[in-house]
């Protein structure tokens, strides 16, 4: 990246002139460069002198301008400019912007990756909804924000499993299988209500009716009795079928499907709690077992196994993650989170330090509620009341690209409105049919042209020098430096922003700009930009799991 070149300049250009007496020799802070927000400003900033001016006991000013005699220039640079409070701006030649338009069609799918990573192993945790119910419309934003996190953190250079862990232990389960028998049994006649807290919903009637299909009556206890361990796993194994066709619709693929019950079978668990005990971190009281979370950063201790003897959430979790850090030797793993686990991020960190993890192995993210509306109507969402918002229904209605867009589109930690008829319009307010209009377009250009330009692959990019076609260059150039800064940050927000800055580049070319013209050199050259811009486009729209259609 010509950003990571520049960087390296500066930093030389420092140490030169330490080496000359001209700075004196003080530590030097990391170099980073950043985008002015005015384009007459140049292309990148250096805010350098400002942080060396105290150690420096120099005006920024000053300073600025001794990096800038000491820098030798690239080849990709026109200039190097001093700028008050002390800033050194570098502005990009014409004729290397040009010029990258080559270069981006040659990297062609791989353009926007980068080398972060590193292939260090990584994973990505994400949904992990319980299996008692279809995948509903909040659980749609972590879908997006984390299967979007995991394509750019592949697309960054790291090794990414996506994982998706399968709640099929505890009393969610079990309640949601009692309501299932209930279910059962009343379609054979039997009078039976569905259990206190259980799951009232229609699609438990749907589950309970594809059960009598496939086994008859075979599930049937004598009255009174308990349910068979049987229809307990058949309901969530058939639960999580209609979850897996729900993430199918939404192009969610994971690697791995993690039964939290393995944790119990292969030993997992008690391996954790000794490795627990065996660091000192596991007492007993009130005949429960506690870790002893406060001596790690936490406010309060908490029970791993309840007086019963049954092991808590919690302590599922941890063992989990003993697996995944420590079994499994994951160097990162990113876990994203409803807003309804918030006060579970300080435990589980805390239980990882206990382990003997470094805390900072372990990121969660968590994401804030979604209010769905129909224009300025709220629309109510309820799972354990049976009104349930499924992502089916909203995918049915606005189609998957819009969904992926529109939840990936704000910030983790703020709270989002989702307007379904915003999501369905077919116009520029709506941002994902603008995006998306740019690349048909971008397709339409590139067909039509065949008609009179059977080849543009000798196009002499050189040609391209309109002001317009340079920022349209600009614009693509930046994805390669978000995929680094949103592998970085984790905040995946940054790229439907970039997909509508890119299409808008783009309109501002095709405005200004005749692609195919009398002047054949010339629009050759220009069929080049575009279907260098068609490509990164489209690279944009697939790290966040969006279609880039060809025709609309």
């Amino acid at each position: 990246m010509i950003k990571q070149e520049l960087e390296r300049v500066i930093s030389e250009a420092v140490r030169r002139a330490q080496d000359a007496d001209d700075l004196p020799a003080v530590a030097v802070p990391e170099t980073t460069l950043e985008r002015p927000q005015r384009p007459e400003h140049g292309d990148y900033a250096s805010s350098l002198a400002l942080r060396l001016a105290r150690s420096a006991r120099m005006s920024p000013l000053e300073i600025a301008g001794i990096i800038a005699k000491h820098t030798e220039v690239e080849e990709a640079v026109a200039s190097v400019d001093v700028a008050p409070p002390g800033f050194v701006n570098f502005r990009l030649a014409p004729s290397w912007l040009a010029a990258q338009v080559d270069a981006v069609l040659q990297a062609g799918e791989r353009f926007g990756d980068v080398s972060l990573g590193k292939g260090e192993s990584l994973q990505v945790e994400y949904v992990s909804a319980n299996p008692v119910g279809p995948i509903h419309v909040g659980n749609g934003r972590g879908l997006a924000l984390g299967d979007t996190l995991a394509n750019v953190l592949a697309a960054a250079g790291y090794k990414v499993q996506r994982e998706y862990l399968v709640n099929d232990a505890g009393t969610q389960t079990e309640t949601f299988a009692g309501t299932l028998y209930a279910r059962y049994q009343q379609l054979f006649g039997r009078e039976v209500e569905i259990p206190a807290g259980g799951y009232p919903g229609e699609y438990m009637i749907h589950l309970a009716e594809r059960l009598k299909e496939e086994k008859g009556d075979s599930l049937l206890a004598p009255p009174g009795e308990p349910y068979a361990p049987e229809l307990h796993d058949l309901g969530v194994a058939r639960m999580m079928d209609v979850i897996k066709d729900d993430l199918t619709m939404v192009g969610v693929h994971y690697d791995r499907w993690f039964s939290e019950r393995s944790l119990y079978a292969d030993g997992t668990y008690e391996k954790a709690m000794a490795h627990l005990r065996a660091g000192g971190f596991v007492t007993e009281r009130e005949g429960a077992v506690w870790l002893s979370a406060s001596e790690l950063g936490d406010e309060k201790d908490n029970v791993l196994v309840r007086s019963t003897g049954a092991p808590t959430y919690f302590a599922s979790d941890v063992a989990y993650h003993y697996d995944k850090l420590i079994v499994r030797g994951f160097q990162r793993v990113i876990n994203v989170w409803g807003a309804d686990h918030q006060g579970h991020v300080p435990r589980m960190k805390a239980a990882v330090a206990a382990l003997g993890v470094e805390p900072e192995r372990l990121t969660i993210i968590v994401y804030q509620l979604v209010t769905l509306k129909r224009g300025t109507e709220v629309v109510r969402l309820s799972k354990r009341a049976g009104e349930i918002v499924t992502l089916r229904e909203v995918v049915e209605e606005v189609g998957a690209d819009a969904v992926r867009f529109f939840f990936v589109s704000r910030a983790a930690d703020s709270h989002m409105d989702f307007d379904l008829e915003l999501a369905k319009r077919q116009s520029a307010e709506n941002p994902v049919y603008y995006v998306q209009y740019a690349h048909a377009r971008i397709a339409g250009i590139l067909l039509h042209a065949k008609e009179r330009i059977s080849s543009f692959d000798d196009g002499d990019v050189s040609l391209l020098t309109h002001e317009s076609e340079l920022a349209l260059v600009r614009k693509m150039l930046q994805l390669p430096e978000l995929v680094e800064g949103v592998a970085l940050s984790l905040e995946p927000h940054q790229l439907p922003y970039y997909a509508m800055d890119l299409a808008t580049a783009f309109h501002d070319f095709y405005e200004k700009c005749r692609v195919v013209s009398d002047d054949e050199a010339l629009s050759k050259a220009r069929l080049k930009l575009v279907a260098a811009a068609k490509l990164v486009l489209a690279r944009a729209l697939g790290l966040i799991g969006v279609s880039a259609p060809e025709r609309m």
